[in-house]
């Protein structure tokens, strides 16, 4: 496909359609079947109050009962009640995932799911992929994301390559800002705490005839947040942590027609992060060696981020035909700077452009077809700053796609997608996905099932980017392939009373090879070079379960229950058996009560167990990647807010509320009990 002829197919659509009264989702369906809905729709609630359309799963709003992917999905009213305000804060509940950071709001964050490594989970917000260009591993960092415009996630878990491509092995976080509507609505919130804590947001939504508006303009301000354990200070005055996060989300869109309509979504941050430093010391007792310490003073990393992309969207004859193109551009540019005086900046940006369609056909009682095309291009600038080899480098993929998605008798549903990607330094990928689900009629019993393959390609900074030093050179590796999965899930969900009351388990299954690692690249002594070598294999598996009750409209439970394991069957020297990061259980307990048309109030509960870990300070000689036991840790976060009349509400939040001092990971403290309170004032 030429992109270029794209825009023109688009206009001459949007002018053969001028003549439709109808768009698309306006087609009534036979029997039980439900409506069509539009490629730009709303979140839906079900009769249990949660949310029951996923757009991501297919690329197309289906109802989650109708596609065997695995889905949690939160929505805007969620957040507000929740009052979380950071998206690290957000996810830590999801089921099969495991969120660590490095201490307090700002700290590099990862996202683990189902057993997998971090750069093995694709984020994607208002259809840009975000994940770091210039990162070593290309996985997304959260840390300096905050919650305020963003409208729904979608969190998809299984391999998702079939239509998303790279990197999305575990599971794919789709992000979708706030979409404005009905009457101008300007609002200011203030908000202070705990940790020197002052957050302020001023933003408006609204319509106006064709055009909608979402504007979100953000400071976040954390002072000190305690980031090294006790134990670990030595007796040593170790600062806190700080961060300072200026950010803006904004939507807008303009319907053209009833068929045609554009948009555009910019997310723009600003931050700098201050955390403790790492200084070179020995050991207290022998055998003496060197290892980190923590100082007492600060290192510091600035980020510089920009998402923006433009989309038309366009629904033909009658709806029939429904396609969007987008362009989009994504730009990290980070400066990171030791705390030691006449210290050099480490700075490094990456780019990431695409061009993306993709249009469905829809087939009446015979499903739907779906066809797409990507043209991404990575970008990699990078100073000398570390020790590392100056480069500037970039990658180009090329990619198809293609998906049918039916029904047979209402009782047998399901997507099945197949892609093509062509990377211009990795090679070529071919990746599938099918997800059936089966209803038993009149039970409320819905069987599911889904299978995949997926692949995360090395990041420019794994094939260029080598660090020389007199006592042993880190080589890239320009001949490194992507990594491979094979993932499968079956499960069964129940829905009773009339829908109130929903529960389900699903089974997984993970093989991963390829896997990308560490090892002797030879040199005096057989490894005084090392290098990046596709050598490992491992194999994950575990149980996700649910619960959720909502006993009357405005009370609901959610409890949900993961259950992991992850192995590594083929590891070097450096690894073991174990992988690190990934706790066997985790127990999340959500309760959200409207007490009063004016009063909310919402709680979480939170409990993790035991994991292995590294040794952060090097001070366990000959650490292997899992020589340390991480303990498991449980919190209670309360939440509530109050509407005093149309134009005030006051809110207050008290998050680890048993005052748990925990680590995840070892070696960096989480914050302690806490309290919030503030305002908001709309108009």
């Amino acid at each position: 496909m030429s992109f270029r002829h794209v825009p023109l197919a688009l206009a001459m659509l949007a002018s053969s359609s001028a003549a439709f009264a109808q768009t698309q989702g306006t087609e009534k369906a036979k029997s039980h079947a439900r409506k069509a809905l539009p490629a730009n729709h709303a979140a839906r609630d079900g009769s249990d109050g949660v949310e029951r359309i996923t757009v991501s799963a297919t690329r197309r709003p289906t109802p989650v009962d109708d596609i065997g992917t695995s889905v949690t999905i939160i929505t805007a009213q969620q957040i507000q009640q929740l009052q979380r305000r950071t998206l690290p804060d957000l996810l830590v509940n999801a089921p099969g995932m495991n969120v660590v950071r490095t201490g307090g709001p700002g700290g590099a964050t990862s996202i683990f799911m189902r057993g997998l490594p971090s750069n093995a989970v694709k984020v994607r917000l208002d259809g840009m992929e975000v994940n770091d260009p210039s990162a070593y591993s290309g996985a997304f960092d959260a840390g300096q994301y905050l919650t305020d415009g963003i409208g729904r996630v979608e969190i998809l878990r299984g391999p998702q390559s079939g239509l998303y491509g790279a990197d999305a092995l575990a599971g794919v976080i789709d992000i979708t800002s706030v979409k404005g509507k009905g009457r101008f609505t300007p609002f200011l919130r203030l908000e202070g705490g705990q940790f020197g804590t002052f957050n302020q947001t001023l933003g408006a939504t609204g319509a106006q005839g064709a055009f909608h508006y979402a504007v979100f303009l953000s400071h976040s301000r954390v002072v000190d947040v305690p980031n090294v354990p006790k134990a670990l200070r030595g007796g040593r005055d170790v600062p806190g942590s700080r961060n300072d996060n200026r950010s803006a989300n904004i939507r807008l869109g303009y319907d053209v027609t009833r068929q045609f309509d554009l948009g555009l979504t910019a997310h723009l941050t600003q931050s700098k992060y201050l955390y403790p430093s790492t200084a070179y010391g020995y050991t207290d007792a022998p055998p003496y060696y060197s290892v980190y310490v923590p100082s007492n003073y600060r290192d510091q990393t600035d980020m510089n981020l920009a998402v923006v992309r433009g989309t038309a969207h366009l629904a033909s004859f009658d709806g029939r035909f429904d396609q969007i193109l987008g362009v989009g551009y994504v730009v990290y540019r980070n400066r990171s700077l030791s705390g030691v005086a006449d210290s050099t900046p480490t700075l490094y940006s990456g780019g990431r452009f695409k061009v993306d369609w993709h249009g469905t056909t829809r087939l009446g009682r015979f499903g739907s077809l779906l066809v797409g095309a990507e043209h991404i291009r990575d970008m990699l600038t990078q100073n000398d700053g570390g020790g590392a080899v100056a480069v500037d480098k970039a990658m180009q993929t090329e990619a198809g796609y293609g998906q049918y998605q039916g029904n047979w008798r209402h009782i047998l549903y399901g997507a099945a997608n197949i892609r093509f990607d062509s990377n211009s330094r990795y090679g070529q990928y071919v990746t599938w996905r099918v997800a059936p689900a089966i209803h038993i009629p009149q039970t409320g019993t819905v069987l599911k099932a889904s299978g995949g393959s997926g692949f995360r390609g090395p990041s420019l900074e794994q094939l260029f980017v080598s660090y020389p030093s007199a006592y042993g050179n880190f080589l890239s590796n320009p001949n490194l392939r992507a990594e491979r999965l094979n993932g499968y899930d079956a499960g069964v969900e129940q829905a009773l009373l009339g829908g109130k009351l929903r529960m389900g388990a699903t089974w997984y299954e993970n093989f991963v090879r390829n896997i990308i690692e560490t090892g002797c690249a030879g040199g005096p002594g057989g490894c005084y070079d090392t290098s990046l070598f596709n050598v490992s294999q491992a194999t994950t598996h575990g149980v996700e379960s649910f619960v959720k009750w909502t006993p009357r409209k405005g009370l609901d439970f959610a409890l949900d229950y993961t259950w992991t394991v992850a192995r590594n069957t083929k590891y070097t020297s450096a690894q073991s058996a174990e992988v690190p990061r990934i706790p066997h259980d985790k127990i999340s307990f959500v309760t959200r009560w409207d007490v009063t048309p004016r009063l909310n109030v919402a709680s979480t509960l939170l409990w993790v167990s035991h994991w292995r870990d590294l040794d952060r300070f090097g001070v366990i000689r000959n650490c292997r990647s899992t020589c340390v036991r991480a303990p498991g840790y449980f919190t209670i976060n309360l939440a509530a807010s109050y509407k005093i009349n149309r134009m005030l509400s006051v809110y207050a939040r008290a998050d680890n509320l048993l005052n748990r001092q925990y680590q995840n990971p070892v070696g960096y403290l989480q914050p302690g009990r806490a309290g919030y309170g503030g305002f908001t004032l709309t108009y």
